[in-house]
């Protein structure tokens, strides 16, 4: 009875494993939404719903984009001051939409604890409790206090260079 349990178990954990993910599949102005991989006459986008967060990925695409800094560094050559103030806020608006998914993050981890802290019929008060709230808060506060500190670094070079740009005429 066990192994066919555990057979049974086996089996279906492949599927179980595609629940969180969903694709898009696009023709000719139409939208269909599929479990499975779109046939290759479709345009693809895989959607994905992971720890509250969805995020739709386009997957047609096969080649994967060079990292610009590496791209940089290995050619030897230099960039412009377009392209590098381009770079530069591209990072910055990254590490700003990092910073709100590190909210979104504790919320939802508070709100974990919390429906923890009901079912476990405890009060707010319980030291465990407050001790779990202090450590995800600390957590999340650290990690938003790094993008915040890399944010002024990059703002401040690109003061600098913004500053070291001569006047349009």
């Amino acid at each position: 009875m066990l192994r066919k349990l555990l057979l049974l178990v086996l089996c279906w954990w492949p599927l179980v494993g595609q629940s969180n993910t969903i694709y898009k599949c696009m023709k000719d102005g139409k939208v269909v939404f599929s479990q499975n991989a779109c046939p290759d006459d479709f345009s693809q986008h895989r959607i994905e719903y992971q720890l509250g967060i969805t995020t739709e990925t386009d997957t047609d695409r096969r080649v994967q984009a060079n990292d610009p800094l590496k791209d940089i560094l290995s050619s030897g050559g230099t960039i412009s001051v377009e392209k590098l103030l381009q770079l530069l806020d591209g990072e910055l608006y990254r590490l700003k939409q990092e910073n709100s998914y590190f909210d979104i993050i504790r919320v939802s981890e508070i709100q974990k604890l919390e429906r923890k802290l009901y079912w476990d019929k405890l009060e707010k008060t319980d030291p465990k409790y407050l001790a779990e709230l202090a450590k995800t808060h600390q957590r999340y506060d650290e990690l938003i206090a790094s993008n915040l500190n890399m944010i002024k670094l990059l703002n401040d070079r690109k003061m600098q260079i913004l500053a070291a740009m001569p006047e349009p005429e």
